[in-house]
């Protein structure tokens, strides 16, 4: 029979220990986020819906971001077991340099438009973190900013080559001039995606007052407030704006783009060059023969061509194709740490997070970024030590299996003859 007493006062404020509330909001709602995803959520809440979904938006039908997130989450972990790593391993050495985790922040273009610390927030950050930050051909902040907001850390370019080559041109030695190492040469935007989310908010550069952005905004009026008190947005490589995204990269970029510019680039550039917007073996293979010092197996996270070939995916054959001593990295669908240690085990030497970070930037600034690398680290680490790894170079394709539900016909049918 269960023994009953009056209840000691002493006894119960024992049991229970009020928290001690944070009075900070920004500090608390970033602490309530405990994964990119809940990031999102404050971010949506915070941001203009213009905005918001220019960064959360893809192309057309957004297959290709769909495809690529559920590659990721369709991954069978296979950990071993009584092999204990209590302490793991997460910096990577990629592109002649060092890294304190297996990812760094990839271009992002208008990043002002998102939260107005735009680009000295993710590259402040970056350079806590220990991890590279990639500016972008169509950033808000100079080349020159990102600098001195990345003194002593890794800066990467990443380049479009424009119609007016020589704006191309002067980027790239503005670059390096400041000091960045890596130029990410990108290769798949030869015209916009159709990014229709943008098109059905009216989203435009500079924004542009309706009576539906004015009726979204009054509950955000720091969004507002930012915009208004701060710097007028500035873009390097645009002269000038007015128009849809798509509009002023279709007026920008070039159609002609070829081996050819990257041959001029590469007489200009002279640190390490990576192509970005690799989306088959072949063309992996071809610029290895060509001699670049790497590649981003990359869909532009799903902003150009809708139904493209999903990155995750590709990995393991292109691995095979160009062998382990040639740079291979990732991009597109990213949203935990586990998505990263995957890619990883997968032959990835190198992954980079674009709407992951600008979730967080939108969340809360530079903490938001700060919060954003925190939160993978974590999910980094954890998948580590239940996989019983100790550091990155511990990971094989056996940790592994893809799951798939998109299977190729023809490779469908031939499996079902062999059987």
């Amino acid at each position: 029979m269960v023994q009953r007493q009056v209840p000691n006062p002493a006894e119960l404020l024992d049991l229970m220990k009020f928290k001690k509330p944070e009075f900070n909001g920004k500090k608390r709602r970033l602490d309530s986020a405990l994964t990119i995803d809940d990031l999102r959520t404050i971010a949506k809440r915070r941001t203009p819906k213009a905005a918001f979904d220019y960064t959360d938006g893809a192309a057309e039908g957004e297959l290709s971001l769909t495809r690529a997130r559920q590659a990721f989450q369709d991954v069978e972990f296979h950990p071993g077991i009584l092999r204990p790593a209590p302490d793991v391993d997460t910096a990577v050495e990629i592109l002649g340099g060092p890294s304190a985790l297996p990812f760094g922040i990839a271009p992002t273009g208008f990043t002002r438009l998102m939260q107005t610390e735009g680009e000295v927030a993710g590259a402040g950050a970056a350079a806590a973190a220990g991890i590279p930050f990639t500016l972008s051909t169509l950033g808000t902040t100079s080349i020159e900013g990102v600098k001195a907001a990345n003194p002593h850390g890794r800066n990467w370019f990443q380049l479009y080559v424009m119609r007016d080559r020589e704006i191309s041109y002067e980027l790239t030695r503005r670059a390096a001039a400041a000091g960045f190492d890596t130029l990410q040469f990108t290769v798949d935007t030869p015209v916009a995606g159709a990014r229709l989310r943008d098109k059905r908010n009216g989203f435009s550069i500079p924004p542009q007052l309706t009576l539906g952005t004015i009726i979204n905004a009054i509950p955000r009026p720091w969004w507002w407030y930012d915009f208004l008190t701060t710097p007028k947005l500035e873009f390097a490589s645009l002269s000038t704006t007015g128009g849809t995204v798509g509009e002023l990269l279709d007026a920008a970029m070039d159609p002609t783009i070829s081996y050819d510019d990257l041959a001029v680039i590469r007489d200009i550039w002279p640190g390490k060059i990576v192509i970005k917007g690799v989306q088959n073996v072949e063309d992996s293979v071809r610029l290895r023969d060509a001699g670049v010092d790497g590649i981003v197996l990359s869909n532009h996270g799903g902003r150009q061509l809708d139904r493209a070939p999903i990155p995750f995916h590709l990995l393991p054959e292109v691995r095979t194709a160009v062998g382990d001593d040639f740079t291979v990295m990732v991009d597109t669908g990213i949203m935990n740490g586990a998505d990263i240690v995957a890619a990883a085990a997968l032959g990835a030497d190198f992954t980079l997070i674009g709407r992951a970070y600008l979730y967080g930037l939108m969340a809360g600034g530079r903490a938001g970024v700060d919060r954003t690398i925190e939160i993978l680290r974590t999910e980094i680490e954890r998948t580590m030590r239940l996989l019983g790894v100790a550091s990155l170079a511990e990971l094989e394709p056996s940790h592994v299996t893809q799951l798939t539900r998109l299977v190729p016909v023809a490779r469908a049918a031939s499996e079902a003859v062999v059987r």
